[in-house]
């Protein structure tokens, strides 16, 4: 018997590359079965005999390894081994999340300064006894082909490399515990082929067609020692020329050195963002693009939405809205895949959750992001803005405390509870919502108003000119209406699970009451003139209205004349949105809900920046970080922050879904829904679908000669409230149900 250890090499100084911890097993007679168990600081990749044992990529993943710890994961292995024959195991460690470059440039060895392994080999045989093989300092650490491997600086394979023993593992202190693997498994899913492009200057430039996360596989034969060099990026400059200075310090540069027979190369310790490679160096003249294959990378996820429409424009963007989310569920919610960034923002996560869920089926995702979202939150019941938030050794927070960043604690449960009718991630999580609101409570001088702090506030809204980063929005009027909201949100949680929640609904009447007086009445009784209006200190703003109409932070009487404000201000800003990651998850919804879908389609529609259809128009393949990330003249926003693969703005996949299509969950899981389209002539049709718990729902419509054809499906055990734009209704069970509408019928 073997009592596993941590343990690590016995070079003094960390290694750039990945190290290979290996051990010699010889099974002593015929197998019931093995399980190997392992985990890692930093990424791993273990085999047998030379042979992969698992289709997994990147393990363990990413989680707060301080704050909650690592990941281990078991597998089945005993097809690789044989009764008498000695079989190798080797588990390559390089640096990964861990030990690497992670977070703004600067950051490394953020929870160690060394990898290091944990694993151990449970042998069963055929007569009932054990044998148990635990890493300890018997293992040999050897070399690696992949001589440098950084997730954001890339990846160096080297296949004339001999690998030499550098001796024994030792045994190392790691304070962290190893926790059982909770999250989806992160898999090669696609696989993509490029063309071959020259630009202007004359580079060599691999065009994939799709933005996207993973990386690059490469067959080839060359001369030993002929390299491969590749360059990675997402979009190309105004010239048509090679561009990735979006990318910051992320180099991300891959080298491939050649053995000199048949190689296959790919990234085993590193993933890419990108659309467009180019090619630095090539054995040989010209480059052969036969030889490369992008693999896409995400975590396993079924899908559960579908989209499309008569406007192929619009069927671009939900296209890019599911490669957006592809892109960046990566194990964590990430902002975007490329740059020197890559982490898990709490406020982009919270605004996409409910277009996420209705793509893919997002439960054991979110159950292990959620699982460190509580672990990380401060002993006042703080949120911070990313997670896990690598605090590492320093034991202080990176990123601040703000509105909507930090309401992700209670908006995703509440919304992975609506989607999946699920309790439990209710319980999980309902201390974490209320301490949150606990939090918000005490966080300023008013116990009913959040006026202090420093927000990321209307993040990106153009209403504060282009260059701006947290728009016109008051911070205070946001951290208000999400703190209404949350409030809001914890008693029907609390409700749901049979709580006692009397305190915060004094609280939430409170803060409706103190919202009215210090942010709505001044609004109500303004008039808005022609041209540009006056902010009123950020009290007045598209997003500040859509705030009070989408939270019900208003009276019911109040709405059209908001509404109608809202409205002239959409004009006075040349007929488009000028609202960032805070306000455009809900601005159409607040139309539609409002009677103003036709503005809706309007905005949904434009073309003009700010819009949707903008980056459409200029090739985008995934959602923009900024709306004029690329500007009319052609010109790139910034390079110091502007992703091409962010998909907060996505969220208005939510509202195709829910009002175009009108596919409504009236009560959790789907149990009950309302069937409700609002059709427009400008998309033709509509045709969407819902897997549910229940069953798959279908919503149809299309527009004819004589007028609107509508269908649904509805599964057993879902009760339907279908409800046409022209007055009629009818409930309905399980079945499908056809309706035609001539011009102008009721």
């Amino acid at each position: 018997m073997s009592r596993s250890q941590w343990i690590c090499s016995p070079l003094q100084e960390p290694y750039p590359g990945a190290l290979n911890f290996t051990k010699t097993v010889t099974p002593a007679g015929p197998l019931q079965s093995a399980r190997l168990a392992v985990s890692s600081l930093g990424i791993y990749r273990a085999q047998i005999g030379g042979a992969d044992i698992t289709r997994r990529v990147l393990t363990p993943g990413f989680t707060s390894y301080d704050k909650r710890g690592i990941q281990r994961q078991e597998y089945d292995v005993t097809r690789f081994f044989r009764p008498g024959e000695p079989a190798e195991l080797a588990v390559a460690v390089a640096p990964g999340w861990a030990v690497g470059h992670f977070g703004f440039a600067g950051n490394d060895r953020i929870y160690a300064d060394r990898v290091c392994l944990w694993a151990e080999l449970t042998l069963t045989y055929e007569d009932g006894a054990r044998e148990t093989v635990g890493a300890d300092p018997t293992w040999q650490v050897y070399t690696h082909p992949v001589i440098y491997a950084d997730l954001y600086k890339g990846e160096t394979v080297d296949l004339t490399h001999v690998p030499r023993c550098v001796g024994n593992a030792r045994v190392a202190e790691v304070p962290y515990p190893l926790i059982p693997d909770m999250g989806e498994e992160i898999r090669e899913q696609e696989i993509l082929t490029p063309v071959l492009i020259h630009t202007p200057k004359g580079e060599r430039v691999l065009d994939f067609g799709q933005n996207m996360t993973g990386y690059v596989c490469l067959h080839i034969r060359g001369e030993r020692g002929g390299r491969v060099a590749l360059s990675f990026g997402e979009v190309l400059d105004k010239e048509g020329n090679f561009y990735n200075e979006n990318y910051r310090s992320a180099r991300g540069q891959v080298i491939y050195i050649l053995s000199g027979g048949e190689d296959e190369f790919k990234p085993r310790f590193s993933f890419q963002g990108f659309r467009y490679v180019r090619v630095d160096e090539y054995p040989e003249d010209p480059v052969d693009p036969e030889g490369f294959r992008g693999i896409v990378v995400h975590s396993q996820m079924e899908r559960t939405g579908r989209f499309s429409c008569g406007n192929e424009k619009v069927n671009q963007l939900y296209h890019n809205i599911i490669w957006g989310q592809k892109s960046n569920y990566l194990d964590i919610p990430t902002d975007c895949p490329q740059r020197d960034e890559r982490m898990g923002w709490t406020g982009d996560a919270q605004v996409f959750c409910s277009t996420a869920a209705l793509n893919y089926d997002v439960r054991t995702f979110f159950r292990k992001w959620l699982a460190d979202l509580r672990a990380e939150q401060g002993e006042r019941g703080e949120i911070f803005g990313t997670c896990p938030e690598r605090t590492g050794a320093s034991g202080s927070a990176h990123s601040k405390v703000s509105a909507a960043w930090g309401d992700a604690a209670v908006l995703i449960p509440w919304t992975l509870y609506q989607q999946y009718g699920d309790l439990s991630v209710l319980s999980e999580n309902f201390d974490m919502m209320r301490r949150w609101v606990d939090y918000q409570r005490s966080a300023g001088p008013e116990e009913y108003l959040w006026l202090s702090g420093d927000h990321y506030g209307d993040w990106l809204a153009l209403d504060a000119g282009e260059d701006g980063y947290v728009g016109a929005t008051s911070t205070d009027l946001i951290g208000s209406a999400f703190f209404a909201r949350s409030a809001e949100l914890v008693i029907r949680a609390g409700e749901a699970l049979g709580r006692e929640v009397s305190d915060y609904r004094k609280l939430y009447e409170n803060i409706r009451r103190a919202y009215r007086q210090a942010f709505l009445e001044e609004v109500l009784a303004c008039e808005i003139p022609s041209g540009q209006p006056d902010t009123l200190g950020g009290k007045l703003t598209q997003t500040a209205l859509v705030l009070a109409l989408q939270f019900g932070l208003c009276r019911q009487e109040e709405r059209p004349v908001l509404t109608e404000k809202l409205v002239k201000l959409i004009a006075a800003f040349g007929g488009r949105m000028s609202t960032g990651f805070v306000g455009t998850p809900y601005l159409l919804h607040v139309l539609a809900d409002n009677g103003r879908a036709d503005l809706a389609y309007d905005l949904l529609l434009s073309e003009k920046q700010p819009s949707w259809l903008y980056s459409v128009d200029r090739g985008a393949t995934t959602m923009w970080e900024h709306w004029n990330g690329i500007k009319e003249n052609g010109d790139f926003w910034s390079p110091h922050m502007n992703s091409f693969n962010h998909y907060a703005y996505g969220a208005v996949g939510d509202w195709l879904y829910r009002v175009c299509a009108g596919v409504r969950a009236e009560a959790p899981g789907y149990e009950r829904v309302t069937l409700a389209p609002v059709p427009d002539r400008r998309l033709v049709r509509a045709d969407c679908s819902v897997s549910t718990l229940r069953g798959t729902l279908e919503s149809h419509w299309r527009y004819t000669a004589e007028g609107i054809l509508y269908s649904f499906t509805v599964p057993e055990g879902i009760t339907a409230l279908i409800r046409l734009p022209e007055g009629y209704t009818r409930q309905v069970t399980g079945g499908t149900y056809r309706f035609f509408r001539r011009r102008g019928q009721a």
